[in-house]
Protein backbone atom coordinates (compact mmCIF):
# COMPACT_ATOMS: atom_id res chain seq x y z
CA UNK A 1 0.00 0.00 0.00
CA UNK A 2 1.05 3.62 -0.51
CA UNK A 3 1.58 5.40 2.85
CA UNK A 4 -0.93 2.94 4.29
CA UNK A 5 -1.62 4.34 7.76
CA UNK A 6 -1.78 7.90 6.46
CA UNK A 7 -3.98 6.87 3.52
CA UNK A 8 -6.49 5.19 5.84
CA UNK A 9 -6.48 8.21 8.16
CA UNK A 10 -7.18 10.59 5.26
CA UNK A 11 -9.85 8.33 3.81
CA UNK A 12 -11.69 8.44 7.14
CA UNK A 13 -11.10 12.21 7.53
CA UNK A 14 -11.45 13.74 4.05
CA UNK A 15 -10.82 17.25 5.42
CA UNK A 16 -7.14 16.22 5.63
CA UNK A 17 -6.95 15.37 1.94
CA UNK A 18 -4.84 18.36 0.83
CA UNK A 19 -2.69 18.58 3.96
CA UNK A 20 0.60 16.89 4.92
CA UNK A 21 -0.30 14.18 7.42
CA UNK A 22 1.94 12.25 9.81
CA UNK A 23 0.73 9.19 11.69
CA UNK A 24 2.60 8.77 14.96
CA UNK A 25 3.02 10.45 18.29
CA UNK A 26 4.81 10.58 21.60
CA UNK A 27 8.12 12.23 22.55
CA UNK A 28 10.12 9.02 22.06
CA UNK A 29 7.82 7.90 19.29
CA UNK A 30 8.57 7.61 15.62
CA UNK A 31 6.75 8.34 12.38
CA UNK A 32 4.67 5.32 11.40
CA UNK A 33 3.52 6.76 8.09
CA UNK A 34 3.57 10.07 6.25
CA UNK A 35 1.76 11.34 3.20
CA UNK A 36 3.78 12.23 0.13
CA UNK A 37 3.22 15.92 0.91
CA UNK A 38 4.99 15.43 4.25
CA UNK A 39 7.68 13.34 2.60
CA UNK A 40 8.42 16.23 0.26
CA UNK A 41 9.62 18.11 3.37
CA UNK A 42 11.95 15.25 4.31
CA UNK A 43 9.70 13.26 6.66
CA UNK A 44 9.92 9.48 6.41
CA UNK A 45 8.84 6.39 8.30
CA UNK A 46 10.81 5.51 11.46
CA UNK A 47 12.00 9.12 11.86
CA UNK A 48 11.76 10.46 15.42
CA UNK A 49 8.61 12.55 15.81
CA UNK A 50 10.54 15.52 17.19
CA UNK A 51 12.57 15.78 14.00
CA UNK A 52 9.51 15.22 11.79
CA UNK A 53 7.71 18.12 13.48
CA UNK A 54 10.72 20.37 12.89
CA UNK A 55 10.94 19.43 9.22
CA UNK A 56 7.22 19.80 8.55
CA UNK A 57 5.66 22.08 11.18
CA UNK A 58 2.46 22.49 9.14
CA UNK A 59 1.76 18.74 9.17
CA UNK A 60 -1.32 17.36 10.91
CA UNK A 61 -0.29 14.63 13.35
CA UNK A 62 -2.80 11.80 13.68
CA UNK A 63 -2.65 9.17 16.40
CA UNK A 64 -2.57 5.60 15.04
CA UNK A 65 -5.80 3.59 15.12
CA UNK A 66 -4.45 0.05 14.91
CA UNK A 67 -7.86 -1.56 15.21
CA UNK A 68 -8.95 0.31 12.10
CA UNK A 69 -5.70 -0.38 10.29
CA UNK A 70 -6.00 -4.10 11.07
CA UNK A 71 -9.54 -4.26 9.70
CA UNK A 72 -8.53 -2.60 6.43
CA UNK A 73 -5.43 -4.80 6.20
CA UNK A 74 -7.49 -7.97 6.65
CA UNK A 75 -9.85 -6.90 3.86
CA UNK A 76 -6.94 -6.19 1.53
CA UNK A 77 -5.35 -9.57 2.23
CA UNK A 78 -8.65 -11.22 1.31
CA UNK A 79 -8.62 -9.28 -1.94
CA UNK A 80 -5.15 -10.67 -2.61
CA UNK A 81 -6.46 -14.18 -1.94
CA UNK A 82 -9.20 -13.65 -4.51
CA UNK A 83 -6.39 -13.71 -7.08
CA UNK A 84 -4.22 -16.47 -5.58
CA UNK A 85 -4.10 -18.56 -2.41
CA UNK A 86 -0.32 -18.08 -2.35
CA UNK A 87 -0.24 -14.93 -0.21
CA UNK A 88 2.49 -14.25 2.34
CA UNK A 89 1.81 -11.11 4.39
CA UNK A 90 5.04 -9.31 5.28
CA UNK A 91 3.36 -6.63 7.35
CA UNK A 92 -0.01 -4.99 7.70
CA UNK A 93 0.30 -3.28 4.31
CA UNK A 94 2.60 -5.50 2.26
CA UNK A 95 2.60 -9.06 0.96
CA UNK A 96 4.28 -11.39 -1.49
CA UNK A 97 1.99 -13.17 -3.95
CA UNK A 98 2.94 -16.15 -6.09
CA UNK A 99 0.60 -15.85 -9.08
CA UNK A 100 2.09 -18.61 -11.22
CA UNK A 101 -1.01 -20.74 -10.59
CA UNK A 102 -3.36 -17.93 -11.58
CA UNK A 103 -2.10 -17.26 -15.10
CA UNK A 104 -4.75 -19.38 -16.81
CA UNK A 105 -7.39 -17.16 -15.25
CA UNK A 106 -5.64 -13.81 -15.66
CA UNK A 107 -3.38 -14.62 -18.66
CA UNK A 108 -0.45 -12.61 -17.26
CA UNK A 109 1.06 -11.52 -13.96
CA UNK A 110 0.64 -7.91 -15.10
CA UNK A 111 -3.10 -8.49 -15.42
CA UNK A 112 -3.15 -9.74 -11.83
CA UNK A 113 -1.45 -6.54 -10.70
CA UNK A 114 -3.93 -4.37 -12.60
CA UNK A 115 -6.85 -6.34 -11.13
CA UNK A 116 -5.59 -5.91 -7.57
CA UNK A 117 -4.89 -2.19 -7.89
CA UNK A 118 -8.32 -1.53 -9.41
CA UNK A 119 -10.22 -3.61 -6.88
CA UNK A 120 -8.40 -2.26 -3.81
CA UNK A 121 -9.06 1.33 -4.85
CA UNK A 122 -12.72 0.56 -5.57
CA UNK A 123 -13.25 -1.20 -2.23
CA UNK A 124 -10.92 0.69 0.12
CA UNK A 125 -10.39 4.08 -1.57
CA UNK A 126 -6.64 3.80 -1.11
CA UNK A 127 -3.92 3.18 -3.68
CA UNK A 128 -1.32 0.45 -3.90
CA UNK A 129 1.81 -0.09 -5.94
CA UNK A 130 2.70 -3.43 -7.48
CA UNK A 131 5.99 -4.95 -8.57
CA UNK A 132 5.95 -7.95 -10.89
CA UNK A 133 9.17 -9.94 -11.21
CA UNK A 134 10.55 -13.50 -11.33
CA UNK A 135 11.64 -13.45 -7.66
CA UNK A 136 10.30 -12.08 -4.40
CA UNK A 137 13.26 -9.78 -3.79
CA UNK A 138 13.02 -8.27 -7.26
CA UNK A 139 9.26 -7.81 -6.93
CA UNK A 140 9.80 -5.87 -3.71
CA UNK A 141 12.31 -3.55 -5.38
CA UNK A 142 9.96 -3.11 -8.34
CA UNK A 143 7.04 -2.21 -6.09
CA UNK A 144 9.18 0.46 -4.45
CA UNK A 145 10.03 1.89 -7.87
CA UNK A 146 6.31 1.87 -8.73
CA UNK A 147 5.30 4.17 -5.84
CA UNK A 148 3.00 5.91 -5.64
CA UNK A 149 0.03 4.22 -7.32
CA UNK A 150 1.93 2.43 -10.06
CA UNK A 151 2.97 -0.92 -11.48
CA UNK A 152 6.47 -1.93 -12.58
CA UNK A 153 7.14 -5.17 -14.44
CA UNK A 154 10.60 -6.76 -14.62
CA UNK A 155 10.63 -9.57 -17.22
CA UNK A 156 13.10 -12.37 -16.63
CA UNK A 157 15.27 -11.39 -19.60
CA UNK A 158 15.55 -7.80 -18.28
CA UNK A 159 16.55 -8.59 -14.69
CA UNK A 160 20.16 -7.43 -14.91
CA UNK A 161 19.25 -4.41 -17.04
CA UNK A 162 16.80 -3.38 -14.30
CA UNK A 163 19.02 -4.20 -11.33
CA UNK A 164 22.52 -3.15 -12.27
CA UNK A 165 21.99 0.64 -12.64
CA UNK A 166 20.34 0.83 -9.19
CA UNK A 167 22.19 1.98 -6.09
CA UNK A 168 23.24 -0.85 -3.78
CA UNK A 169 21.00 0.59 -1.05
CA UNK A 170 17.95 -0.39 -3.11
CA UNK A 171 18.61 -4.10 -2.67
CA UNK A 172 16.19 -5.68 -0.24
CA UNK A 173 17.80 -5.93 3.20
CA UNK A 174 20.63 -3.47 2.52
CA UNK A 175 20.40 -0.75 5.15
CA UNK A 176 22.62 2.20 5.90
CA UNK A 177 25.35 0.16 7.59
CA UNK A 178 25.72 -2.43 4.82
CA UNK A 179 25.47 0.27 2.16
CA UNK A 180 28.28 2.13 3.93
CA UNK A 181 30.45 -0.99 3.91
CA UNK A 182 29.84 -1.43 0.18
CA UNK A 183 30.53 2.25 -0.53
CA UNK A 184 33.86 1.99 1.29
CA UNK A 185 34.74 -0.79 -1.14
CA UNK A 186 33.94 1.58 -3.99
CA UNK A 187 30.71 -0.23 -4.83
CA UNK A 188 27.95 2.25 -5.63
CA UNK A 189 25.66 0.37 -7.98
CA UNK A 190 24.27 -3.13 -8.02
CA UNK A 191 26.28 -3.66 -11.19
CA UNK A 192 29.47 -2.81 -9.28
CA UNK A 193 28.47 -5.37 -6.67
CA UNK A 194 27.68 -8.04 -9.26
CA UNK A 195 31.11 -7.74 -10.88
CA UNK A 196 33.09 -7.83 -7.64
CA UNK A 197 34.81 -11.16 -6.89
CA UNK A 198 32.90 -13.18 -4.33
CA UNK A 199 36.04 -13.54 -2.20
CA UNK A 200 36.23 -9.75 -1.77
CA UNK A 201 32.61 -9.57 -0.64
CA UNK A 202 33.05 -12.47 1.77
CA UNK A 203 36.04 -10.78 3.40
CA UNK A 204 34.05 -7.58 3.84
CA UNK A 205 30.62 -8.97 4.75
CA UNK A 206 31.33 -12.47 6.00
CA UNK A 207 30.89 -15.71 4.09
CA UNK A 208 27.10 -15.80 4.34
CA UNK A 209 26.56 -12.06 3.84
CA UNK A 210 28.95 -11.83 0.90
CA UNK A 211 27.40 -14.79 -0.89
CA UNK A 212 23.92 -13.40 -0.32
CA UNK A 213 24.81 -9.95 -1.65
CA UNK A 214 26.50 -11.40 -4.74
CA UNK A 215 23.50 -13.60 -5.54
CA UNK A 216 21.06 -10.73 -5.07
CA UNK A 217 23.10 -8.56 -7.42
CA UNK A 218 22.46 -11.10 -10.19
CA UNK A 219 18.77 -11.46 -9.33
CA UNK A 220 19.26 -14.92 -7.84
CA UNK A 221 16.78 -15.56 -5.04
CA UNK A 222 15.44 -18.98 -4.11
CA UNK A 223 13.07 -17.59 -1.49
CA UNK A 224 9.65 -19.20 -1.91
CA UNK A 225 6.37 -17.51 -1.05
CA UNK A 226 5.05 -19.16 2.12
CA UNK A 227 1.27 -18.68 2.33
CA UNK A 228 0.00 -17.50 5.73
CA UNK A 229 -3.22 -16.09 7.08
CA UNK A 230 -1.52 -13.23 8.90
CA UNK A 231 -2.84 -12.61 12.39
CA UNK A 232 -5.44 -15.39 12.00
CA UNK A 233 -2.76 -18.06 11.69
CA UNK A 234 -1.25 -19.88 14.67
CA UNK A 235 2.09 -18.44 15.73
CA UNK A 236 4.93 -19.58 13.47
CA UNK A 237 7.69 -17.68 15.23
CA UNK A 238 8.68 -16.50 18.68
CA UNK A 239 10.93 -13.59 19.43
CA UNK A 240 11.91 -10.83 21.80
CA UNK A 241 13.73 -7.54 21.45
CA UNK A 242 15.16 -4.88 23.72
CA UNK A 243 15.61 -1.14 23.23
CA UNK A 244 18.69 0.07 25.06
CA UNK A 245 18.15 2.99 27.40
CA UNK A 246 20.91 4.78 25.49
CA UNK A 247 22.51 3.87 22.19
CA UNK A 248 25.59 1.66 22.47
CA UNK A 249 28.52 0.75 20.26
CA UNK A 250 29.88 -1.77 22.78
CA UNK A 251 29.68 -5.17 21.09
CA UNK A 252 30.09 -6.97 24.42
CA UNK A 253 26.94 -5.24 25.68
CA UNK A 254 25.08 -6.22 22.51
CA UNK A 255 26.20 -9.85 22.78
CA UNK A 256 25.10 -10.03 26.41
CA UNK A 257 21.70 -8.78 25.33
CA UNK A 258 21.58 -11.37 22.54
CA UNK A 259 22.24 -14.01 25.21
CA UNK A 260 19.47 -12.64 27.41
CA UNK A 261 17.01 -12.61 24.51
CA UNK A 262 18.06 -16.08 23.29
CA UNK A 263 17.50 -17.43 26.80
CA UNK A 264 14.07 -15.82 26.96
CA UNK A 265 12.95 -17.05 23.54
CA UNK A 266 14.24 -20.60 24.03
CA UNK A 267 12.51 -20.90 27.41
CA UNK A 268 9.25 -19.71 25.91
CA UNK A 269 9.54 -22.25 23.09
CA UNK A 270 10.17 -25.09 25.51
CA UNK A 271 7.22 -24.00 27.63
CA UNK A 272 4.81 -24.64 24.75
CA UNK A 273 6.64 -27.62 23.24
CA UNK A 274 7.87 -26.21 19.95
CA UNK A 275 11.22 -26.02 18.19
CA UNK A 276 12.32 -23.99 15.18
CA UNK A 277 14.75 -24.04 12.28
CA UNK A 278 15.43 -20.41 11.39
CA UNK A 279 17.14 -17.93 13.73
CA UNK A 280 16.76 -14.23 12.92
CA UNK A 281 18.35 -11.21 14.56
CA UNK A 282 17.16 -7.63 14.28
CA UNK A 283 19.45 -4.63 14.75
CA UNK A 284 18.18 -1.05 14.87
CA UNK A 285 20.72 1.74 14.70
CA UNK A 286 20.70 5.20 16.25
CA UNK A 287 19.10 6.69 13.14
CA UNK A 288 16.29 4.07 13.27
CA UNK A 289 17.65 2.17 10.26
CA UNK A 290 16.76 -1.46 10.91
CA UNK A 291 18.27 -4.61 9.43
CA UNK A 292 17.55 -8.30 9.92
CA UNK A 293 19.69 -11.33 9.22
CA UNK A 294 18.59 -14.97 9.26
CA UNK A 295 20.11 -18.42 9.14
CA UNK A 296 18.30 -21.73 8.70
CA UNK A 297 19.71 -24.62 10.71
CA UNK A 298 20.08 -28.22 9.60
CA UNK A 299 17.70 -29.39 12.35
CA UNK A 300 15.10 -27.79 14.58
CA UNK A 301 16.16 -26.51 17.99
CA UNK A 302 14.84 -25.05 21.23
CA UNK A 303 18.31 -24.86 22.78
CA UNK A 304 19.55 -21.60 24.24
CA UNK A 305 23.23 -22.29 23.34
CA UNK A 306 22.41 -23.06 19.70
CA UNK A 307 20.08 -20.09 19.29
CA UNK A 308 22.60 -17.77 20.95
CA UNK A 309 25.54 -19.13 18.93
CA UNK A 310 23.64 -18.56 15.69
CA UNK A 311 22.55 -15.07 16.78
CA UNK A 312 26.10 -14.01 17.63
CA UNK A 313 27.44 -15.45 14.37
CA UNK A 314 24.86 -13.42 12.45
CA UNK A 315 25.78 -10.31 14.42
CA UNK A 316 29.52 -10.83 13.91
CA UNK A 317 28.96 -11.28 10.17
CA UNK A 318 27.64 -7.71 9.99
CA UNK A 319 31.18 -6.50 10.61
CA UNK A 320 30.04 -3.41 12.48
CA UNK A 321 32.68 -0.88 13.49
CA UNK A 322 31.60 1.53 16.23
CA UNK A 323 28.02 1.61 14.95
CA UNK A 324 25.63 3.00 17.56
CA UNK A 325 22.87 0.49 18.22
CA UNK A 326 19.47 1.34 19.65
CA UNK A 327 17.72 -2.05 19.68
CA UNK A 328 18.47 -5.74 19.15
CA UNK A 329 16.11 -8.66 18.77
CA UNK A 330 16.21 -12.44 18.44
CA UNK A 331 13.51 -14.49 16.74
CA UNK A 332 13.14 -18.20 15.97
CA UNK A 333 10.95 -19.02 12.98
CA UNK A 334 9.52 -22.06 11.18
CA UNK A 335 8.23 -23.48 14.46
CA UNK A 336 6.92 -27.03 14.66
CA UNK A 337 5.53 -29.21 17.40
CA UNK A 338 8.59 -30.73 19.04
CA UNK A 339 6.77 -34.03 19.54
CA UNK A 340 6.64 -34.39 15.75
CA UNK A 341 10.39 -33.94 15.23
CA UNK A 342 12.84 -36.80 15.05
CA UNK A 343 15.90 -36.33 17.30
CA UNK A 344 19.22 -36.83 15.54
CA UNK A 345 21.47 -39.66 16.74
CA UNK A 346 24.11 -38.34 19.14
CA UNK A 347 27.76 -39.35 19.47
CA UNK A 348 27.86 -39.16 23.26
CA UNK A 349 25.49 -37.51 25.68
CA UNK A 350 26.52 -33.86 25.69
CA UNK A 351 23.42 -32.63 23.84
CA UNK A 352 21.18 -34.60 26.15
CA UNK A 353 23.03 -33.07 29.08
CA UNK A 354 22.18 -29.60 27.81
CA UNK A 355 18.53 -30.59 27.43
CA UNK A 356 18.40 -31.94 30.98
CA UNK A 357 20.06 -28.80 32.32
CA UNK A 358 17.68 -26.51 30.46
CA UNK A 359 14.65 -28.43 31.68
CA UNK A 360 15.96 -28.07 35.24
CA UNK A 361 16.44 -24.34 34.71
CA UNK A 362 12.90 -24.04 33.34
CA UNK A 363 11.51 -25.76 36.43
CA UNK A 364 13.48 -23.45 38.73
CA UNK A 365 12.35 -20.34 36.87
CA UNK A 366 8.72 -21.49 36.97
CA UNK A 367 8.96 -22.03 40.71
CA UNK A 368 11.20 -19.17 41.85
CA UNK A 369 10.99 -16.53 39.11
CA UNK A 370 13.01 -15.35 36.14
CA UNK A 371 16.08 -14.27 38.13
CA UNK A 372 16.46 -17.60 39.96
CA UNK A 373 18.82 -19.13 37.37
CA UNK A 374 20.57 -17.39 34.50
CA UNK A 375 23.87 -17.48 32.64
CA UNK A 376 26.79 -16.15 34.68
CA UNK A 377 27.48 -13.56 31.99
CA UNK A 378 24.14 -11.93 32.75
CA UNK A 379 24.53 -11.70 36.52
CA UNK A 380 24.51 -8.05 37.48
CA UNK A 381 24.00 -6.86 33.90
CA UNK A 382 21.03 -5.07 32.46
CA UNK A 383 20.26 -3.07 29.32
CA UNK A 384 21.85 0.37 29.46
CA UNK A 385 19.74 2.95 31.21
CA UNK A 386 19.55 6.66 30.55
CA UNK A 387 21.49 8.81 33.03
Amino acid sequence: MDAFYAAVAIRDRPELDDLPVIVGGGHRGVVLSATYAARADGVHSAMPMTRARRLCPRAVVVAPDFERFSAVSAAIMETFRSATPMVEPLSMDEAFLDVSGSLRRFRSATAVGDYLRTRIFAEQQITCSVGVAPTAGLAKIASGRAKPDGLVVVPRHEVTAFLHPLGVEELWGVGEVTAGQLHRLGLRTVGDLAHTPLSVLERALGQHGGARMHAMAWGDDDRAVVPRRGHDEPERSMGADETFGRDTDDQAVVCRELLRLSTKVAARMRSVGVSGRTVTIKVRFHDFTTITRSRTLADTTDSTPQIYATATQLFAALGLQRARIRLVGVRVERLVDKALTTPQLMLGERAHGWEDAERAVDRAVTRFGGSAVRPATLIGSSPLSRP
